[in-house]
């Protein structure tokens, strides 16, 4: 029968290109990237590393907009094909009834999912320093937001899109108040998403992300295991290079990690990945899949100033993990 997708869902729908003619790899990019500009919605310095998920008979998005005064807010917009979008004016206004929690300060690189009852997303929030802010909605109107996750400094912050033995469960990345040239992932538990522990080492920095790693879309659930496609970093002469890769984890303890692929799967090649307000950056953070057919669109920051998307097809992530494991 091959790899299959658990607890997924039809999206007949799903935005689709076939692999080039003559190419070999498990990722490959949309030849129209990237898909959204950064220019969209006037004072938008730069739309990127944004959460894209179906809802009814459209997709919805959490997208991080940096704004021409460089602040970094979460916005919100509809797609009918998940290609073209429209994207709101304003940022999210979220419910909170927690003034101290409710301050702005910044909310960027948001993840979205289903879970449950309700549409929960995550982003990195500030309050004194970096980390986890969470909310959710029933129907994209009204937003609430719910108690920071962890202390900073953190970030990458990914939900389960369903309770692993009863528990709320989510990943993480330790990290500082700047830049920070480490990073590993942890894996985290909580019986109310409000609060968080039985911490859990996962994966640190390997071979082509030797800096650091992160988290990327929202965990897939397979008969293989969890597919997890994450970012990992390495430190060049030049800077940082964010790339992408993945590896599974075991169904039942996903912060054991079943095997790992060695090579990326997509590295910043394309001008609009290496050229940029931060270049060189392949940053993703959603990931659509068809259960039917095994079809993934993955949404992805470029340069830290546009979105681009990739496909893949979820048995072929895979096979390439576990015949290219660490």
């Amino acid at each position: 029968m091959g790899v299959q997708v658990i607890n997924g869902n039809s999206i007949p729908n799903l935005p689709w290109e076939e692999r080039p003619a003559g190419s070999s790899d498990v990722v490959w990019r949309y030849s129209q990237n990237p898909v959204i500009p950064r220019n969209l919605i006037p004072k938008a310095n730069s739309i990127f590393n944004s959460a894209v998920i179906p809802y009814r008979d459209e997709y919805v998005g959490v997208f991080r907009i940096d704004d021409t005064r460089r602040v970094m807010n979460l916005y919100f917009g509809r797609s009918q094909d998940g290609v073209n979008w429209k994207i709101n004016h304003e940022p999210i206004e979220w419910v909170c009834e927690d003034v101290e929690i409710a301050r702005f300060q910044y909310r960027y690189d948001p993840r979205l999912t289903w879970l449950e009852d309700r549409y929960y997303i995550t982003w990195c929030n500030g309050y004194h320093g970096p980390t986890i802010g969470v909310g959710y909605t029933h129907d994209f109107q009204t937003f609430y937001q719910m108690e920071n996750a962890l202390l900073p400094f953190n970030r990458n912050g990914v939900l389960f899109p369903r309770k692993i033995h009863g528990k709320y469960a989510m990943f993480s990345r330790p990290s500082d108040n700047g830049h920070t040239p480490f990073g590993d992932v942890y894996y985290s538990e909580s019986p109310d998403m409000v609060h968080w522990g039985c911490h859990r080492y996962v994966m640190g920095p390997s071979s082509w992300c030797y800096t650091k790693v992160g988290a990327g879309p929202i965990p897939i659930e397979t008969s293989e295991g969890w597919l997890m496609i994450f970012h990992g970093v390495l430190t060049s002469c030049n800077g940082y290079v964010y790339s992408m890769g993945a590896a599974l984890l075991d169904i039942d303890q996903p912060w054991k990690v079943i095997c790992r692929a060695a090579p990326y799967l997509m590295s910043p090649q394309m001008l609009y990945e290496c050229v940029g307000d931060v270049p060189n950056v392949v940053f993703p953070c959603a990931a659509l899949v068809d259960a039917d057919t095994n079809r993934l669109a993955i949404y992805y920051g470029a340069a830290d100033t546009v979105v681009g998307m990739a496909f893949a097809k979820v048995d072929e992530m895979v096979q390439f993990i576990k015949e290219n494991a660490v």
